[in-house]
């Protein structure tokens, strides 16, 4: 399930007021979201969770499911 500070953070990025997430989603379905916009929604979500992604997580990510579940990793880690 995609929590809704992830969600929140997406929509932000991408000025969205809103959008159905599925965790099935890539990002070339959701609207503007480009190579640009994922480095800012990557880096908005270290902010916000207070965590760095390790390059490898990141070429792992293929939708947003992904996403979710690499931050539950790093969350039960701290």
């Amino acid at each position: 399930m995609i929590s809704d500070k992830l969600k929140n953070i997406i929509l932000k990025e991408l000025n969205l007021e809103d959008f159905d997430f599925t965790e099935e989603m890539t990002a070339n379905q959701v609207p503007g979201w480009d190579s640009l916009n994922h480095m800012n929604i990557i880096m908005s979500v270290e902010n916000e969770f207070n965590f760095k992604f390790k390059a490898l997580e990141i070429l792992k990510i293929r939708n947003i499911g992904d996403l979710q579940k690499v931050i539950d990793v790093k969350l039960s880690e701290n």
